[in-house]
């Protein structure tokens, strides 16, 4: 038994949109791939940041360091960085795969660290807890103010800001 391939299956621009569903302008369908197309060349398998906070979840560092939140001093090679704890002041070594991100309360600065967005800090303007995602607003630059909906927790972090 042979499987067919499966075709493609493209949207027919003359066919009416279904209940309930707005028709696309062709500037949004613009907007929609170059967004896609963002998305594609910004997604990296690595995220550290300086400035940002991190929440330490390896074991391995001590049980003095674990769920200890911390603020990346320097990125070393992509994939490592040396942070300073908040509470402790400790300096210590790590490998990202030890860190996760930090979202931090409603209407707080965040850094986009992953995907069409990266390097823009932004607005944190609500949480979706159910999906794993949150809204933010561009904070600052060309897209200010710019709304992005649909952000994987794990593509923000908060900004460290000292008190």
């Amino acid at each position: 038994e042979k499987e067919e391939p499966k075709k493609e299956v493209k949207k027919d621009p003359f066919k009416p949109p279904k209940p309930g569903e707005k028709r696309k302008s062709a500037l949004d369908e613009i907007m929609e791939f170059e967004e896609k197309k963002k998305e594609k060349t910004n997604r990296k398998d690595y995220w550290l940041t300086e400035g940002i906070v991190v929440k330490i979840v390896t074991k391995k560092l001590g049980e003095k360091f674990y769920k200890k939140k911390a603020v990346v001093k320097e990125v070393q090679d992509l994939y490592r960085a040396v942070i300073k704890t908040i509470d402790s002041g400790d300096k210590i070594r790590v490998d990202q795969n030890h860190l996760e991100t930090v979202i931090p309360a409603q209407g707080k600065l965040v850094k986009i660290v992953n995907g069409a967005y990266r390097g823009y800090d932004a607005v944190l303007e609500s949480i979706e807890e159910k999906k794993f995602c949150c809204t933010v607003s561009i904070h600052s630059g060309p897209l200010r103010g710019r709304v992005i909906d649909n952000v994987q927790y794990e593509d923000i972090s908060k900004i460290y800001q000292p008190t």
